[in-house]
């Protein structure tokens, strides 16, 4: 039996926003938003855009990481919802609050959407959702 090292997850490339910092990966992305940022439509759209660069024609997931408190427009879920090959969309915090918020945040994007304590969680469960075709 022949082991192996384990597979590197690779980041494909980064961008960083004037409030957060997107890591994209083979088939899903990564962001953190600074401290005190809002996630506005406006810095959403600047997310779609790399999405479509990176995914336009496969599917993908999302990973908001939320190191930092930050605030989100909840509406931009009502835009995100329309993008039909994002097919997780997780978000990975320690804090209390972020499990509130993300009660209300589910109620505007009315898709499937996962709270995880442990970012490796979250990440585990965004790939075994693009697995399920």
């Amino acid at each position: 039996m022949k082991l192996g090292r384990p597979k590197k997850t690779i980041i494909v490339q980064e961008y960083r926003l004037d409030t957060a910092l997107v890591q994209v990966f083979e088939n899903y992305m990564v962001v953190i938003f600074d401290e005190g940022a809002t996630l506005t439509l406006e810095r959403a759209y600047q997310i779609i855009g790399i999405s479509e660069i990176h995914f336009r024609d496969k599917d993908f997931g999302y990973i908001s990481w939320r190191q930092n408190p930050y605030a989100v427009d909840p509406t931009v879920y009502t835009y995100l919802r329309q993008l039909d090959n994002l097919k997780a969309l997780a978000i990975a915090s320690i804090k209390e609050i972020d499990m509130h918020n993300f009660k209300i945040e589910k109620l505007f994007y009315k898709k499937q959407m996962k709270f995880f304590i442990e970012y490796d969680n979250a990440l585990a469960w965004v790939k075994q959702r693009l697995k399920k075709k």
